[in-house]
């Protein structure tokens, strides 16, 4: 039989012990869990950059695995703890929007707070819920327990805004929603959508004001001092320079406009 999986994202990095505790804790619960580090770099309180991340790394896990979310800015306030079943994943956070893009991708089918304390560390810490709270609920259903032992039903749950797309004739409008170690630009623009507006014709693309000459297939068709555009590893259009960041090349940040149109 498999070993359950169990996935980590956090903001905790690795200089401290926060994202060992919790790895010590989903061990002693269930022993056979493969722990697997989804990231712990997530920017210190971030919920849209965890979002985005556990969306772009989910759905190459095993069905079965459980996510551990801990990005988590209200710790030890009123917000609740949730658990969630998409029908192929579960997953344990907040409920302050960290999975917004994953039941975007994939509405949950079961949904339930944690209230069950049976399920969590005797005493629980006001400012590391994530050790007391969300790794044992984790814990326990990577061990096997059902979802709704966790806790009541719930019927809503906080998600974040969206950024917007904008279709119009001959034209498609979105924003940079993340960029990675690489300095890539990642918008949240994707393949179908922009090769419809591609088979057209040829296209002009600008992002943040600056025009980009060319959609290539890779980063190694373009030369020293280029900014491309192509798709990335999760068919989004992006935005690289040739072994440097495109970020830094054009002064960009998240939140920057992108526009493509059709000649």
């Amino acid at each position: 039989m498999a070993r359950p999986v169990v996935g980590l994202l956090s903001d905790f990095g690795t200089r401290d012990h926060y994202a060992g505790a919790m790895r010590g804790v989903i061990l002693d619960i269930c022993p056979d869990a493969a722990l697997v580090d989804v990231t712990h770099d997530i920017p210190p309180h971030d919920r849209r950059a965890a979002s985005l991340e556990l969306a772009a790394a989910h759905r190459y896990f095993p069905a079965g695995s459980v996510f551990l979310v801990v990005v988590d800015p209200g710790v030890g306030s009123t917000r609740r703890g949730l658990a969630a079943d998409t029908g192929h994943h579960r997953f344990v956070a907040p409920d302050n929007g960290v999975l917004t893009h994953v039941f975007a991708q994939s509405p949950p089918k079961q949904i339930v707070e944690l209230t069950e304390r049976r399920y969590a560390r005797p005493a629980v810490s006001r400012t590391f819920e994530g050790r007391d709270r969300f790794a044992p609920a984790a814990a326990w259903l990577a061990r096997g327990i059902r979802l709704s032992a966790l806790g009541r039903p719930l019927r809503g749950y906080v998600t974040l805004e969206l950024p917007a797309i904008e279709m119009r004739d001959g034209s498609i409008g979105g924003s940079v929603v993340r960029i990675d170690r690489f300095g890539n630009l990642v918008t949240n623009l994707d393949r179908r959508d922009c090769e419809r507006l591609a088979a057209a014709g040829g296209i002009d693309i600008v992002v943040g004001g600056h025009a980009v000459g060319r959609l290539v297939e890779t980063y190694a068709d373009i030369g020293p001092g280029e900014v491309c555009a192509l798709f990335g590893s999760t068919d989004h259009l992006e935005f690289a320079a040739n072994a440097a960041s495109a970020a830094e090349r054009l002064d960009l940040q998240v939140g920057a406009a992108v526009q493509m149109t059709s000649r």
